[in-house]
């Protein structure tokens, strides 16, 4: 391959810039080729893949890349994290990325990032190395085999910042199990048929019938009543990522076809919305046009879920390829509070009769309200050997009652917060 240009014809003189950029990233280069034997070309990454390096990070962590050299002898090779895992709590030191050359032998490619000093200030750069185009494309299916693979006991969380869309990964430290969630059987069931057949086989009952291989359901009600717990329990019982996008203030245009970019190259999975409500005005025409793409929602299922379902554009509800249905989570009947109390276990602290009065005086409540009657329960219980359940639903009613007559808002400051 001829270049015009070459670094050793020209010295920090003539290309400062050039020279001081060059200078690095042939030491860099020479290094790889001393260390695996390959003359490596150097490739840039036009669709920002961020499945790359979160890969990365991962195999570092699990040892498989293998850590070649450190580029700058000034600049740190480890990080301190506090690290959770169950039970387990406490401080780690962490193998970084940057400023670290790692290598995959199996598919003969590098990746390095670094800081470039240039005229008084540094900015990092993401470097790509492969000894040729093939190995790289098999790396590259490698990435999304594997990023599946890490998405498995975990939620990605996609959340818009003024800086861009921030990706982390949550772990799935408590499943949810589909008989936990409260609601009225004929739409639980409905629900989670949708849920199967989309996933079951990848999708080959859409294929059978020539159904378009996507799906939108937008869960809406009063909060507290479950939805989260539907989408949790959905993430626990289904072997295909999911991913959880989070609408702020600063969702822009560019965020958003962001999101559906990454999502549709992990396809099929889940993608959830949650508080669809909150979209900015400014870019709901670019949501609904992305939505209607013929292939951005491709092997995608779509949940979005809001409390205030009067601000929803009619133009997302009941259209294909948007949101074909729209189910309302609705407080629980007097028959499935009573179910919810026996699954939290009451009858520890009463009789069958007991909790049979308590479910029918506790109408109106929702299932978060329900799980604090269970918990204030528990600690009368603990502390008294009694339960006084008048008293108990008594000042949770009132509470309620507060809430809803907005009795806690201060008069000098009666803004509602958020709105």
């Amino acid at each position: 391959m001829s270049f015009i240009i070459k670094l050793e014809e020209n010295d920090h003189n003539v290309l400062p810039n050039y020279h001081d950029y060059g200078f690095v990233l042939n030491k860099v280069h020479q290094s790889i080729r001393k260390e695996t034997g390959l003359s490596m070309k150097m490739y840039m990454d036009n669709e920002g893949q961020e499945e790359i390096w979160s890969v990365l990070d991962e195999d570092v962590v699990e040892n498989k890349a293998k850590l070649l050299f450190h580029v700058f002898d000034m600049i740190e090779t480890g990080n301190i994290q506090f690290q959770q895992s169950g039970e387990k709590r406490g401080f780690a030191i962490n193998k970084v990325v940057n400023n670290a050359v790692y290598y995959y032998p199996d598919f003969e490619v590098a990746f390095v990032k670094m800081p470039i000093f240039q005229s008084y200030a540094d900015y990092p750069r993401d470097f790509i190395f492969a000894a040729n185009d093939q190995r790289l494309l098999s790396f590259l299916t490698y990435v999304y085999e594997r990023q599946r693979e890490m998405m498995q006991h975990s939620v990605s969380v996609f959340t818009d910042t003024e800086d861009g869309v921030e990706r982390t990964k949550e772990m799935i430290t408590q499943q949810i199990s589909r008989e936990e969630v409260l609601m009225e059987d004929k739409v639980k069931k409905e629900i989670y048929r949708s849920i199967d057949e989309f996933f079951n086989e990848s999708g080959e009952f859409f294929k059978t019938y020539e159904i378009p291989y996507k799906r939108g359901i937008l869960l809406y009600g009063q909060p507290g009543n479950g939805k989260t717990t539907l989408v949790k329990s959905i993430a626990g019982s289904i072997t295909a990522p999911i991913a959880y996008w989070q609408i702020t203030e600063y969702t822009t245009s560019y965020s958003i076809k962001e999101v559906f970019s990454i999502v549709a190259k992990m396809a099929p999975m889940v993608l959830v919305i949650e508080d669809i409500d909150s979209m900015p005005e400014s870019v709901r025409s670019v949501f609904l046009n992305t939505l209607d793409g013929a292939t951005s929602k491709e092997g995608i299922f779509l949940i979005g879920t809001t409390n205030y379902p009067e601000r929803i554009d009619p133009a997302l509800i009941n259209r294909a390829g948007r949101f074909d249905r729209a189910y309302e989570i609705k407080k629980p009947t007097q028959a499935l509070r009573e179910q919810y109390l026996l699954h939290k276990k009451m009858d520890r602290f009463m009789d069958k009769a007991a909790i049979e009065y308590m479910a029918k005086k506790t109408e109106g409540f929702s299932v978060a309200q329900l799980n604090e009657l269970y918990t204030s329960a528990a600690l009368q219980w603990h502390y008294e050997q009694a339960i006084d359940i008048e008293s108990l639903i008594e000042n949770l009613e009132s509470a309620n009652e507060k809430t809803r007559r907005r009795e806690w808002e201060s008069e000098e400051y009666p803004s509602r917060l958020g709105f």
